[in-house]
């Protein structure tokens, strides 16, 4: 019973050792470190069309509003599907929603339902005339972006320009300071594809004669911006 203090007094002295080397760690001088960041952009035409086609319909019955959009869906994606080729266009589904009609009292009084088809591809051409042959759905929306395949293409070379950028801005930055050099101290590096303006493009046909003759859509590519920053500290020497 007697070795019970002095042994606890010893795990006591080491927890305080053990915290006193922490608190040391934590306060080591922190001087000459700078913090910043730098980044590089590159434009490029965009290359990535996508196109969306809706159907709405609408009717007393629930079930019948679904089925009438299914059949025109189906057709759709049938016809589209001809035309798809893999690396070229993709063909898939969008939203499909079905809500009910309510009156001034609150009561339901109908259903209005409504069903996308989205086309997208990096064959541009054939992306449009696909959706000029598409009966029974008008185009909502056109959007171009920028494919994983172009991006990768160019996002090698735009983070090494921005790791090119951070060292020449620390070596400048430890000039004006007065220092020799510097090292490096925790860099991170982001990079892909920036958010760009999409331009949605209202698109309908006019009459039935229109929407079956095979035109097909307007549409024009705008720029992508595929960027890279490097942001972290370096330390000041002489």
């Amino acid at each position: 019973m007697k070795l019970r203090f002095p042994v606890l007094a010893m795990l006591g002295a080491a927890a305080i050792a053990c915290g006193g080397a922490a608190v040391a760690a934590e306060a080591t001088p922190r001087e000459n470190l700078l913090n910043f960041s730098a980044s590089a952009r590159l434009e490029v035409v965009q290359d990535l069309l996508g196109i969306t086609l809706a159907v709405t319909r609408e009717g007393s019955d629930a079930a019948a509003v679904q089925a009438q959009l299914k059949q025109v869906l189906d057709a759709a994606l049938s016809e589209a599907k001809l035309a798809a080729k893999a690396g070229a266009m993709e063909v898939r589904t969008g939203g499909f929603s079905l809500y009910p009609r309510h009156d001034k009292n609150g009561r339901i009084n109908g259903w209005q339902g409504r069903a996308e088809l989205v086309l997208e591809g990096k064959d541009t051409q054939r992306v449009a005339a696909a959706a000029g042959r598409l009966a029974g759905m008008n185009v909502t929306s056109v959007g171009y972006s920028l494919s994983p395949e172009l991006t990768d293409k160019h996002e090698a070379s735009v983070t090494a320009e921005a790791i090119q950028q951070y060292r020449a801005r620390a070596a400048e930055l430890a000039r004006q300071f007065g220092y020799g050099g510097y090292t490096l101290g925790e860099v991170s590096v982001h990079s892909g594809q920036q958010d760009g303006n999409p331009r949605p493009v209202m698109y309908r046909a006019q009459n039935a004669d229109m929407a079956m003759a095979e035109a097909p859509v307007p549409t024009e590519p705008g720029k992508g911006v595929i960027s890279a920053t490097v942001s972290g500290s370096v330390r000041l020497t002489n």
